[in-house]
C-alpha cells in the first residue's frame, strides 16, 4: 500500500526496497496473537504431541493455500485483491460468497481482540472495558490508516518486545517444567480423539491470507512474498511449539478442563498461570507477552481488511477515502464488541468455516480455472513488469487437491463442533 502522503508512490523508484524480514514480521505478527492465546486450552484434549504434530500439518498446508492464492493474484495489477480476482474468474455469485467468508473472517477476529484488549486493559489501567476498547481502536487502527509502511514498524517493535519477553517468559516457565506434566498420556488412547475439534483452532492460528495480497503490493515480487509467508509462518510455529510445550509442563492437563468450560477466556488461562507459577514477576512478563501479541495481531489483521475492503468498495488513496475505509474496517467489530462481548475462544472458534472457504476452497478453485483455461498470461500487459509474472506454485494438482479438501474438512468438522457431536475437552 502506498503512504497516503504520496511519498512512496513518488519516490518509488529512489526508496530502498523493503526488507523481508518487515514482511515476516508482519505475518508472523498476525498469526501469534491468535494463536498463543488459544492454542493451549484448545489443543488441551489432544495435549502435547498431538498438538505439535496438528500445528506442523496445518501449517503446511496454510503455506501452500497463500501460495496458491499469489498465483492468482500474480496476473492482476497490484493493489488488485482477492475480491477481483474472484470476480473475474468465477464470477459475481462466488465473489460475493467469498467476500462474505473474507469479510466475516476479519470482523471476527478484530472483534475478538478489541474485547480482549478491552478486557485486559480495564485490569491495568482502572478504564472501564467499553472506553478501553474504544481507545484501543482508535489509538492502534490509526497505524493502519496511516500507511503499511508504519504497520511495518510497528509490526517490527512489538515483535522484538514479543521476542524479548517471550524469552524471559519461557526462561521462567522452562525450569519448573514437570515432566510428567508435559508428556502426559491417557492409557485409554483417547487424547487423538481431540484432534479433529483442535483443527479449526491451528487453522485460525496460521490465518496470514488477508495479508497476502498486501505482501505482494509491499515487495512488487511474488517469489519474495512468497519467502515472507513461509518465513512468518515458520516463526509462528516455532513460537506455538515452544509455547504450548512451556505452558503443558507447568500446568496440568486437567486445570485445562475448567479454563475450557468457561469459554476458553484469556483471564481464565492467565488465572490458570498465576495460580500453577505463584511468581509475581514472571506473571507480568507473560501479561506483556499476551498484550504485545493480541497487540501486533490486530494491526495485522486490521491492515489486511483495510486493504481488501478498500478494493471491494473502490476506495482510493486520499485521506478522505481512506477513512471511509477505516470506518468500514473498525466500526463494525467494536460495535459488536461493545454490545454482545463473549469468549475468546469461543469467538475466534466461528471463523474457522469462513476462514477454510477463502483461504483453502477458493483460491484452489481460482488457480484450477486458470490453469485449466490457460489464462494465466491473459492480464500480465495491466501488470508492471518488474513483477515475478511466472510465479506459479510447486506442487501440481495433488498439492491443490490436498488443500481442498483441507478446506471442506474443516468446514465439516466446525458444523459437527457446532452441532455438539464431537468430543470437546472441558465440555463433553
Amino acid at each position: 500500500m502506498d503512504n497516503m502522503f504520496g511519498n512512496e508512490s513518488v519516490n518509488q523508484k529512489q526508496s530502498k526496497k523493503p526488507k523481508l524480514l518487515g514482511g515476516c514480521s508482519i505475518i508472523a505478527c498476525i498469526c501469534v496473537g491468535t494463536g498463543t492465546l488459544t492454542l493451549p486450552a484448545a489443543g488441551a484434549g489432544a495435549w502435547t504431541i498431538w498438538s505439535i504434530l496438528t500445528l506442523l500439518g496445518v501449517m503446511a498446508i496454510m503455506i501452500s493455500s497463500g501460495c496458491i492464492l499469489l498465483e492468482a493474484l500474480k496476473a492482476y495489477p497490484y493493489r488488485s485483491s482477492y475480491s477481483t480476482v474472484t470476480k473475474d474468474i468465477l464470477g459475481n455469485r462466488i465473489a460475493l460468497i467469498n467476500n462474505l467468508a473474507v469479510y466475516f473472517v476479519g470482523v471476527i477476529l478484530l472483534y475478538a481482540y478489541i474485547t480482549v484488549s478491552g478486557l485486559i486493559l480495564e485490569e491495568y489501567v482502572s478504564i472501564n472495558a467499553p472506553v478501553a476498547s474504544v481507545l484501543f481502536v482508535l489509538v492502534f487502527s490509526f497505524l493502519i490508516w496511516h500507511s503499511t509502511k508504519w504497520v511495518d514498524r510497528a509490526s517490527l517493535v512489538l515483535l522484538l518486545v514479543m521476542v524479548f519477553t517471550f524469552i524471559f517468559a519461557i526462561l521462567g516457565l522452562v525450569k519448573d517444567i514437570n515432566v510428567d506434566f508435559l508428556m502426559y498420556y491417557d492409557p485409554s488412547g483417547s487424547q487423538s480423539k481431540y484432534v479433529l475439534s483442535f483443527l479449526p483452532i491451528a487453522l485460525a492460528a496460521f490465518g496470514f491470507h488477508h495479508a497476502v495480497s498486501t505482501m505482494r503490493d509491499y515487495y512488487r515480487d511474488e517469489y519474495v512474498a512468497q519467502r515472507a509467508l513461509v518465513g512468518g509462518a515458520l516463526i509462528a510455529l516455532a513460537v506455538y511449539v515452544i509455547w504450548v510445550l512451556s505452558i503443558y509442563g507447568n500446568i496440568e492437563r486437567s486445570s485445562f478442563w475448567d479454563i475450557n468450560a468457561a469459554g476458553g477466556n484469556v483471564d481464565s488461562l492467565m488465572l490458570a498461570i498465576i495460580e500453577g507459577l505463584q511468581d509475581e514477576a514472571l506473571t507480568i512478563v507473560i501479561g506483556s507477552f499476551s498484550s504485545a501479541a493480541i497487540l501486533s495481531s490486530f494491526i495485522g489483521v486490521g491492515l489486511g481488511l483495510f486493504d481488501f475492503l478498500a478494493d471491494v468498495f473502490k476506495f482510493g488513496n486520499s485521506r478522505i477515502d481512506r477513512t471511509k475505509t477505516w470506518a468500514v474496517t473498525f466500526l463494525p467489530p467494536l460495535i459488536c464488541s461493545l454490545l454482545y462481548p463473549m469468549g475468546f475462544l469461543i469467538s475466534i472458534g466461528y471463523v474457522a468455516p469462513f476462514a477454510a472457504t477463502w483461504t483453502c476452497i477458493i483460491p484452489v478453485l481460482i488457480v484450477r480455472k486458470l490453469r485449466k483455461d490457460s489464462l494465466m498470461g491473459s492480464n500480465t500487459e495491466t501488470q508492471p513488469s518488474s513483477s515475478a509474472s511466472q510465479y506459479r506454485f510447486a506442487g501440481g494438482n495433488g498439492a491443490l487437491f490436498v488443500v481442498f479438501s483441507f478446506g471442506v474438512s474443516i468446514v465439516l468438522i466446525q458444523f459437527l463442533d457446532i452441532l455438539e457431536l464431537l468430543p470437546r475437552f472441558g465440555v463433553s
